[in-house]
């Protein structure tokens, strides 16, 4: 079960890992990016369909926490086998493996998922969640690049390309960076592939997950939206899920 104790336990998580793997501006501006998106970021899914992966309230920072984990571990699996890893530092790994995703969040006005309107989709298909047509139509990882540019967050090449084409293969295009015709045209470094690596481990060990709990046993952000809006950008996550939850005892 994903409670209200286990997500914001996953959001100060995350806020952590900003706050003690970067510094000075760059920092600075990540964290005013993430404090504007909380009240999305920690009850947003990871997809929007149940059998894919995270398809619940909190998914998403779920997610990335996972992808973060993973791409530590596969890191230093790379190295020990004898990869060189030298052209990207260990900040850059965690910044693209934090920012993969960053385009689900929608934009500030604007929510990227929103409940499926079908009841028959929900039901049947396992379709808990729409994307939200209101929005410029773009890939999530456009989306992401676009979201750290409005916030002035600069990036190396080598973090754009890793977030552009963490999906791997299984976006038709990204074949330009994986099947390159030519020496020189090769990925400079293997963050990308650490990334998609990272990502794919992340999402089949969720939708493990699912496939032994079950949907009904993980409450979905369909059931709490109708609850009560979220008030302003300013408010705590304790304040939010006050507001979605009621008051604990």
């Amino acid at each position: 079960m994903i409670d209200e104790k286990q997500i914001l336990k996953t959001w100060n998580e995350l806020m952590d890992i900003i706050d003690t793997t970067f510094t000075g501006e760059r920092k600075e501006k990540l964290i005013k990016l993430y404090t504007d998106f909380e009240e999305r970021m920690i009850m947003a899914p990871a997809s929007g369909i149940e059998h894919f992966h995270n398809c619940f309230g909190g998914g998403y920072i779920d997610h990335v926490l996972r992808v973060l984990n993973a791409s530590t571990k596969v890191y230093e699996t790379w190295k020990e086998m004898g990869s060189d890893c030298s052209g990207y530092t260990k900040e850059e790994l965690i910044f693209v493996a934090l920012n993969h995703d960053l385009g689900k969040v929608g934009t500030k006005e604007t929510p990227y998922y929103i409940p499926h309107p079908s009841e028959w989709h929900r039901k049947n298909r396992g379709i808990l969640f729409d994307t939200n047509e209101e929005l410029d139509h773009m890939p999530v990882q456009h989306r992401s690049i676009w979201l750290l540019n409005q916030y002035g967050i600069t990036m190396s090449s080598a973090e754009m390309i890793a977030i552009m084409v963490h999906d791997g293969l299984y976006d038709e295009s990204n074949s330009v960076y994986y099947k390159p015709y030519g020496e020189g045209k090769q990925l400079k470094t293997n963050l990308a592939y650490i990334i998609h690596q990272a990502d794919l481990m992340a999402s089949k060990i969720e939708y493990e997950t699912w496939k032994k709990n079950g949907s009904s046993k993980i409450p979905t952000i369909k059931k709490v939206v109708k609850k009560a809006k979220l008030s302003s950008a300013n408010d705590s996550a304790s304040d939010v899920f006050a507001s979605l939850f009621g008051d604990k005892k």
